[in-house]
């Protein structure tokens, strides 16, 4: 059994498992539907009526079905997503005839009638569908989305852009994040994809928040840390002067993953915020709900 068919039984099995008996009953044979179609038509059917008739209830999965998300494939991260993002996606894999560039369009031609539900379903979906290297453009389009929903369906908890974005791209949805104000800790890869361009994008982007007097997101100095040049070292030094104080936590944390040493020589002045980090009270996750 492939990737496809064993998603689509992992999902159909959650599905299954937070319904109704008459509910799980007919989404199964919507399952069989579509898999021996020889037309598109029970599939669009079928996502219409998902969320009549299974409702958008929280997956709430367990500590052991989340377990199995990841044994299923490496960065699978469904701990957020709901019954009816759960079966879409289902459907969509059960409509796989074994032919990923048919798959990739029969996906455009969905996302092309979607409603937002479903474009969040959808792009959720991204890590388990056949022909990964055919959807870079669709999946880039998503995180261009000036849309929360639709960009963090994309961004967080989805291994996808980690594997498939080139620099470019990847830099861009780190940015993008920052701008419409979401959160970079869901990113994953966000510390093995940063690198020198995107630090110095960043930087950049913090002085013009700063030249408008607008706040900076602490988060942004996690990507500029590891790479900080000595423009960017005099501006981690500048928020750990006269930043708040999440901000200056921030910074520290940023220039505790510096390697260069006028890093260290900084961070001589604060011992007390030094020590926290050792004692691993400061974390970057924390600064995703501040």
């Amino acid at each position: 059994m492939d990737l496809v068919e064993r998603a689509c039984a992992l999902l159909s099995g959650w599905v299954g498992a937070r319904v109704t008996a008459e509910a799980a009953a007919w989404f199964h044979e919507q399952l069989a539907a579509v898999r021996n179609a020889g037309q598109e038509k029970p599939l669009y059917l079928a996502l219409g009526y998902v969320p009549r008739r299974l409702g958008k209830d929280d997956l709430a999965l367990s500590a052991a079905e989340l377990a199995e998300a990841a044994a299923l494939r490496p960065g699978f991260d469904p701990s957020e997503w709901s019954v009816d993002q759960a079966a879409r996606v289902a459907l969509v894999l059960a409509s796989y005839d074994g032919d990923p560039v048919r798959f990739k369009d029969r996906l455009e031609t969905l996302f092309r009638t979607a409603d937002i539900g479903e474009t969040i379903a959808f792009y959720r979906g991204l890590p388990l569908y056949p022909g990964q290297e055919l959807l870079r453009a669709r999946a880039r389009e998503g995180a261009r989305s000036g849309m929360r929903p639709v960009f963090e369906a994309v961004a967080h908890r989805n291994p996808y852009p980690k594997e498939q974005f080139d620099e470019n791209a990847w830099n861009h949805l780190v940015l993008k994040a920052l701008f419409i104000g979401s959160p970079l800790d869901p990113i994953q890869g966000l510390d093995e994809r940063a690198n020198p361009r995107l630090a110095r994008m960043l930087c950049d982007y913090a002085h013009e928040r700063w030249a408008a007097g607008r706040p900076v997101s602490p988060e942004l100095w996690r990507c500029v840390g590891p790479h900080a040049d000595e423009a960017a070292l005099a501006d981690l030094a500048r928020v750990l002067e006269s930043g708040s104080a999440q901000e200056r936590r921030a910074a520290a944390l940023a220039l505790y993953a510096c390697p260069r040493p006028e890093a260290k020589g900084l961070l001589a002045g604060v011992p007390e915020l030094v020590g926290a980090i050792e004692r691993g009270e400061i974390r970057w996750a924390d600064f995703a709900h501040s």
